[in-house]
Formats: structure tokens, sequence, C-alpha cells
């Protein structure tokens, strides 16, 4: 299913203040993602926005706070919410990350790692089954970055990720910042990570970059991309079935030429593996 998935090429995480410049190049910009809260109680600007958008760019929907790796389970009204706007939407796939966001019925505020357990295998396939109850799209999962490495771990991180897609039949948000930054901190060899993983399951890529912090790389999307990312992911691209690839720059924004730069970079590459024009 994932092979008929449609190449969506090179597109833009969207961030209000840039929606001006956006509409001004949209040449440049073949499709969009949008942060899935931003529109869960959407007031009548953000729906008119919203709309404004799906009028001229395929949208993918980009959900940071379902808490799939919740042993408590999922929050039902948030899911009803999201599978509205995915519905909405009608997008050729929606993603999420594979993380843990609420505990005890508590937001935790940010996206937290699992422990590489069967335990906790288990309960994110059950979840993603109880999310493909209200939404038949299909679901692609991130990779997200950690400050620690839980104990207990019965499999390494590629394999855990492998595990989760095959079991529950997903496809993988491979974010190739997020490997780089975990191998820079955690002291991996990111070839052995990329050649664990399921390659025939990439389906979309997240690249931007971060800043470092007393010794430590931050996952901030506050900077431009540096070259060890633009390499790995001139190596995911060539070796894996990349249906698009997305700019996520939240922090210090810079001019929009210095997005479309970026983009343009990220065409390029698509065009000399042949994934995208």
């Amino acid at each position: 299913m994932l092979s008929n998935l449609p190449t969506l090429g090179v597109g833009l995480g969207f961030r209000e203040p840039f929606k001006s410049d956006l509409f001004l190049h949209r040449q440049q910009v073949d499709f969009l993602e949008i942060v899935a809260e931003h529109y869960l109680d959407a007031t009548s600007q953000k729906q008119q926005e919203l709309e404004l958008l799906a009028a001229h760019f395929p949208i993918i929907p980009h959900a940071i706070n379902l808490s799939l790796g919740s042993a408590e389970g999922l929050d039902t009204d948030y899911l009803r919410k999201l599978a509205a706007l995915i519905n909405q939407l009608n997008p050729p796939w929606w993603s999420e990350h594979i993380c843990f966001t609420k505990a005890g019925g508590v937001d935790i505020g940010h996206l937290s790692p699992l422990p590489y357990t069967y335990e906790a295998l288990e309960v994110l396939c059950r979840n993603i089954a109880q999310v493909r109850r209200f939404v038949d799209v299909p679901l692609i999962l991130e990779n997200i970055t950690y400050m620690v490495t839980l104990p207990g771990a019965q499999m390494t991180e590629a394999q855990f990720l492998t595990e989760v897609v095959e079991r529950s039949d997903c496809g993988l948000l491979l974010d190739v910042t997020n490997i780089y930054t975990n191998a820079v901190n955690h002291n991996y060899d990111i070839q052995a990570f990329v050649k664990e993983l399921p390659w025939e399951r990439v389906v979309q890529l997240h690249f931007v970059g971060g800043h470092w912090h007393d010794g430590i790389l931050i996952d901030s999307h506050s900077q431009s991309t540096p070259v060890e990312v633009w390499k790995l992911m001139d190596e995911v691209v060539a070796k894996m079935p990349v249906k698009g690839v997305v700019l996520e720059r939240d922090e210090n924004l810079p001019t929009f030429a210095e997005l479309t730069a970026e983009l343009q970079h990220a065409r390029e590459i698509g065009r000399s593996h042949q994934r995208w024009d």
C-alpha cells in the first residue's frame, strides 16, 4: 500500500509568520505540512486560513499530542477531533511521533521517548489499532530525539522502529536531523542505524538544523540544515522510496529566500536520484 502513495516532492512546515511570502513564492513549495493541533479547535480565522492553504497546496497533517505511547490509552475526545481534521483534508497520509506526551491524565508538554521493550511495543500497536478505527488514512510514524537513554531496552532504537511499523503496518517519517542529533549526543554509528531500518516503509523525511548548548546538540529547529544532515538525506533518498521531504523551521526564522534555498537543495537531491522533478 505504501508504494502506491503519491510522490509529493519538496514541502515546508507551515508557520503563520511567513504566510504572505509563501503565497508570493508558491511555485517553490510542492506541499505543506501543518501542525494538526493548530486547527483542532479552530477559530473562524484559523479555519479560513486552513481552507486557503488547502485550496493552493496538498496538505499533510502532522500531529504532536496524540501520545501513541501512553500505557493508559488514548484521549478519545482528542482523537475524534484529530480524525475530523484528517477527514476534512483527505490527505494521502498523516503523521505522528513514536513517543508519549501524556501520563496519568497529565499533559507533560514535550515528546518523551519510550523504552525499547516489548511491553512498550504492545502499547504502541494497541493504540495505533484504536486510531485506525477512527482514521483510515495511512499513518506514518516519526523517530524523535531524546536526551537520556531509558534503561531496560530489549532491542535497539532501529529495531524498535522497525517492529512498530511492521506490526502496525505503518510508514516511517524519518527525521534525518533527529538521527544525526541522537548519533552525536549518544555516540552511535549512523550507517549501522540506517542499515537496520525497513527501507521500503520510509515515506517522508524531515530536515532542519539545531544548535549546540554545553556540548549537547539541541533539536531546536532554529538553524539552517548542517552539511552532515544534507549528506545523510542524500544517502537516504538514494536508497529508500521517499515520497516527500519537509523543512521544519520553527525558531529564529530566516528570510523566506533562505528557506526556499534549502528547499531547492532538497529538490536537487531528489532529482539526482529520480525521486521527484
